[in-house]
């Protein structure tokens, strides 16, 4: 669950730092407080798109950090693991970004990818948009979050990629059936270009080789005087230096019995007299070896003119031409493979099929899961005030498949303008497809394995008696995993366990948001100023004091959690 949250810089907000605790915590404030801003910034650090425009203006850089406890989540350490990270009971994901739009970001201290950090966060929170229901207008939205909560996601991608290899395969087909010819006419040029490169048989060391035997045959002359001249002048003329050495080291280890200081010289005259005899032994050696071979400098002059040639010929560097006869060795494979119609044609009969298998066992489950899910949604329903409706998945077939599978997927809604189930986008009013919005969310999310749930003004055309249901769904949601909701319904915020407070003030000319936590004597004051606006009267804070604390139920509330801004 989140534990931390650290702001700088972000918008309007300067410094801000908060402790979260577990439950079901509400976020309220006037219009344009800023209290998106703080899932904003939390949208950041779990890798969103970076914006400079998040930059607070005048400043060089944002900077959001997320601390997590990731206790009991074996799935966040295993990604952490496999992708080298330190992986403990805590984790820490911070984001910078400078007002130029660069970003840079950080997992437990080490540099890390926005995409690194989006699908850990897809592990640690998920966040309900405030026009989330808009996008239960489209039907592959509905398809995916369907997908989603019924544990059809691998399986759906799975059947995404085997319709992708059949298409693939029938796209290899058509084009060998039509483009005969010129592949054949293809196939024929490679033949003759291969047969070419075989015939030169250059390997891609041959090359330096070449070029070393080149150069030493090459000034073999000038080689072999170098090596005898270097013999004469330290062994073998003479005023050879070794001979010289010898008696130099011989003299000075002599007067080192007198005084102790040539010692050092002495071993230094040492090694150097027995380097020099081993300098001398490899020149003979070399000096026996070197030999003039006109014929064999003939013989390597015409076989790097032949590798030269043909490198001009296909416009590449000598070293490149073994790689250039393995690629046109494998377009021959695969051209070979092209004009075979009966061995594509039986290719395209093996990934349908195995599309058709894959795609029939997902529509198993869906039809398994469609059900489960509309009676689910509509009994949630039934409690958001919406007692005539009833919520449908409906598994509409496609004839000929496609990638999402052999049906698309489509909500539907009965009971609210006529008995007969209508597609979502034309039976729901706005507030209606509020409410089955969230009917939809609060489901998904009790089958979501993610610890934090944020919703972000998903109750915007809600009100009256369906506010303080969808207050007590939400308080029964945050009993099972940590929850927040930024919300201007008073009476969700009422059903909370704690609450914050967004304000908007402006310092030395300088507008800052702030968030403070509130205790039960403020949360009065600000449910007071939910209910009756800017006026706040005697009647206003009795019924912000009744929704608090209704008489004949215990909310069971949990401590306010210590929350620190800086």
């Amino acid at each position: 669950m989140l534990r931390h949250l650290a702001i700088r810089d972000f918008v309007i907000v300067d410094r801000l730092e908060l402790e979260f605790s577990p439950g079901f915590g509400a976020l309220t404030g006037e219009t344009g407080a800023g209290k998106s801003i703080l899932i904003d910034a939390l949208a950041l650090a779990l890798g969103d798109r970076a914006d400079a425009g998040v930059v607070r203006a005048g400043c060089d850089k944002a900077e959001v950090a997320a601390t997590f406890d990731i206790a009991g989540l074996p799935q966040v350490s295993a990604w952490l693991s496999a992708n080298d990270l330190d992986a403990g009971d805590e984790l820490i994901l911070r984001r910078v970004l400078d007002a130029g739009g660069r970003s840079r970001g950080y997992i437990n201290g080490s540099s890390a990818t926005a995409q690194q950090m989006r699908e850990v966060g897809e592990f640690l929170v998920d966040i309900h948009g405030q026009h989330a229901h808009q996008s239960l207008l489209r039907g592959d939205a509905q398809r995916v979050l369907f997908d989603t909560h019924a544990g059809l996601s691998d399986p759906a991608q799975q059947v995404a990629t085997a319709w992708r290899a059949w298409r693939e395969a029938e796209q290899a087909l058509k084009s060998a059936a039509t483009g005969a010819e010129s592949l054949e006419r293809e196939r024929e040029q490679l033949e003759w270009q291969v047969r070419e490169l075989d015939t030169l048989a250059f390997s891609g060391d041959e090359w330096a080789a070449l070029e070393i035997e080149h150069k030493r045959l090459g000034h073999a002359a000038s080689l072999i005087d170098g090596a005898r001249f270097a013999l004469d002048a330290l062994a073998d003329g003479e005023a050879a230096c070794s001979g010289n050495l010898d008696r130099v080291a011989s003299r000075i280890t002599g007067l080192a019995g007198y005084d102790p200081a040539l010692q050092e010289v002495s071993g230094l005259l040492q090694s150097a007299s027995a380097e020099l005899a081993e300098a001398v032994s490899t020149l003979r050696r070399y000096a026996d070896r070197v030999d003039l071979d006109p014929a064999r400098l003939v013989e390597i002059e015409r076989r790097m003119e032949a590798v030269l040639a043909c490198a001009r010929k296909y416009r590449v560097q000598p070293n490149e031409l073994p790689g250039l006869l393995a690629g046109w060795q494998a377009r021959l494979a695969t051209l070979a493979a092209a004009a075979d119609i009966d061995a594509l044609a039986a290719r395209v009969e093996a990934v349908q099929a195995d599309y058709l298998n894959l795609a029939r066992a997902l529509s198993v489950g869906r039809q398994r899961a469609a059900g489960e899910m509309g009676a689910a949604v509509s009994a949630l329903m039934q409690q958001l005030a919406l007692a005539s409706g009833r919520f449908e998945v409906v598994l509409l077939p496609l004839a000929e498949g496609a990638a999402c599978g052999l049906e698309q997927v489509e909500f539907r809604v009965g009971g609210l303008a006529g008995a007969e189930a209508k597609p979502l986008a034309k039976v729901a009013s706005g507030g209606e497809l509020s409410r089955i919005s969230l009917a939809i969310q609060v489901l998904t999310s009790r089958s979501a394995s993610v610890p934090t749930l944020i919703f972000d003004e998903v109750d915007v055309g809600i009100g009256g008696g369906v506010a303080e249901i969808v207050g007590r769904l939400l308080r029964e949601l945050g009993g099972e995993r940590q929850v927040l909701c930024v919300t201007h319904l008073p009476q969700v915020a009422a059903r909370a366990e704690w609450q914050w407070q967004v304000s908007k003030a402006t310092r030395d000319g300088v507008t800052l948001s702030s968030i403070q936590p509130l205790d039960d004597e403020r949360r009065v004051c600000e449910i007071a100023r939910m209910l009756g606006g800017v006026e706040v009267t005697d009647i206003t804070l009795a019924h912000a004091g009744e929704l608090l604390h209704p008489k004949g139920a215990s909310l069971g509330a949990r401590s306010t959690p210590e929350n620190v801004q800086k």
